[in-house]
């Protein structure tokens, strides 16, 4: 397992714990709003290796909760199954993080009881999400798919969508909302421009059109949250 980057606290990436993220390399999407291009287009090297990452969390037991794992997609690493149950195997919760475009492995990891908390992020309306993912070909029963895997399946779950001025419009979160009707959380995040981002052009949305876009939602997911205000 190659392991990019290591946080060693975090409060909000996995909701309600006291967690550490770890980031896996590599991914099959390229938003062009993304903030770890150099990382999903594997230009990275390594960090850590997988001895050192498991040494620390040794001294890590008993004060953290659990492990975010993220990237980059982390379903396109092929010992990611076995990555998780040596985490939880030492008492740790897994959350996984995941772009839904591969399914399969997120039912498999599912089935076998290894993640406790996944987190979706839905990128668009389907009509739009080769546009917004930078792959216009994408096969988007995949992600719906893997909507429908997490609401049967995953212990606990969250969708979110980064809003992008370019991309997205109140249309599109009413699309949004039919894709997960009956959803348990969702959560909106406002666009911010970094120098990591690859398209310079793009902007967030006013604060006031996100609490607009929030209210779409509301009927369609039983909780619906925007994060960063």
């Amino acid at each position: 397992m190659k392991l990019y980057g290591l946080q060693k606290l975090t409060l909000l990436d996995y909701p309600g714990k006291t967690a550490c993220t770890v980031f896996l390399g590599g991914c099959n999407m390229r938003c062009p709003f993304c903030h770890n291009m150099e990382l999903a287009e594997g230009k990275m090297e390594p960090q850590l290796s997988e001895e050192d990452f498991f040494a620390f969390l040794e001294k890590r037991a008993g004060l953290l909760d659990g492990v975010a794992i993220t990237g980059g997609e982390p379903t396109l690493s092929p010992d990611l199954p076995e990555f998780m149950k040596r985490i939880r195997d030492m008492g740790f919760l897994v959350k996984l993080d995941t772009n839904g475009l591969r399914p399969a492995v997120l039912e498999d990891i599912l089935d076998r009881g290894l993640a406790d908390y996944v987190a979706m992020d839905v990128k668009n309306s389907l009509e739009k999400y080769g546009q917004t993912v930078g792959i216009p070909t994408i096969d988007t029963t995949a992600i719906t798919r893997s909507i429908a895997i997490i609401q049967e399946k995953a212990p606990d779950y969250e969708f979110r969508t980064t809003v992008v001025a370019q991309f997205h419009t109140s249309e599109d979160m009413e699309r949004i909302g039919v894709m997960l009707r009956g959803a348990k959380r969702y959560f909106l995040q406002n666009f911010e421009m970094s120098e990591m981002v690859p398209c310079r052009v793009l902007s967030p949305v006013s604060k006031e059109e996100l609490q607009r876009f929030a209210e779409v939602l509301t009927g369609s997911v039983e909780e619906v949250g925007i994060r960063g205000l």
